[in-house]
């Protein structure tokens, strides 16, 4: 993993280096992802900017979060560009522990072996679009994209996992680079206790349900493959079309 140790962010890496079905690897210097980056110090943000030249924050936030949170440093930085396509439900982020508890409910009905599999079957289920547009800003990006949520291990995971797929990344890798995340899970953790707007939601189950875990995303990509045909196949079916495919592709391995 080649993790970039920043001041104001813990869950920060580059995902190049990933070993590819056939034999090549992800290229470096593409594609980022991380925790929420609203604490990132001056020296981070030049280090991003600079040295990473980084271009494109995917933000996978939903509205209500970004309000909450306010502007985050990187904002500030005429060159990057922004987008936010969040991959909760329209009807926006609740951080209560009573409405955590509802959604983490009717999700468990989803896929019942696995809570996180089914949060991710979720945002496959009811933001495919945001999926899709977020991949679409990678694509754009002239120089590395950075793909973030609050924690950088679900919503972040998901995308990542899909943009990977695209790519040829080896399912195995994938499902390592996504597990990586609980290396830095109490870190990860402090920072939300710090937040008003997650506080509330983090201690709302055991500390071990936040952590990662590999069979989490091999049980997601597994019933994607049976629900959906694939990763290659929902995407398609939202829209991305095969010039947008080649285009990822080139752009992770070239």
């Amino acid at each position: 993993m080649l993790w970039l140790d920043l001041e104001g962010a813990v869950n920060v890496r580059d995902v190049g280096g990933i070993p590819t079905d056939d034999g090549e690897k992800i290229a470096r210097g593409r594609l980022l992802r991380s925790d929420n980056l609203q604490n990132l110090s001056p020296t981070d943000v030049n280090f991003l900017v600079e040295h990473v030249r980084l271009s494109t924050v995917v933000d996978l936030r939903s509205p209500a979060e970004v309000t909450s949170e306010g502007p985050a440093p990187l904002t500030r930085i005429d060159r990057v560009l922004h987008v936010n396509h969040s991959l909760l439900p329209e009807h926006g982020f609740a951080a209560t522990a009573e409405a955590l508890l509802v959604r983490r409910k009717r999700e468990e009905e989803r896929y019942p072996g696995d809570p996180s599999c089914a949060h991710y079957l979720g945002y496959v289920e009811h933001r495919p679009d945001s999926i899709v547009a977020a991949l679409r800003a990678v694509n754009r990006s002239a120089g590395a994209a950075l793909v973030h949520c609050a924690a950088g291990k679900d919503r972040t995971g998901v995308v990542v996992a899909f943009a990977l797929t695209v790519a040829g990344a080896r399912r195995e890798d994938i499902i390592r680079d996504y597990a990586a995340t609980g290396e830095r899970l109490d870190r990860i953790l402090d920072r939300l206790r710090r937040s008003p707007t997650y506080a509330g939601s983090i201690d709302s189950v055991p500390e071990d349900h936040h952590r990662p875990r590999a069979e989490t995303m091999e049980a997601f990509l597994e019933q994607v493959d049976k629900r959906h045909g694939g990763v290659l196949n929902v995407l398609g079916s939202n829209g991305f079309t095969d010039d947008e495919f080649d285009a990822l592709h080139r752009k992770l391995r070239r």
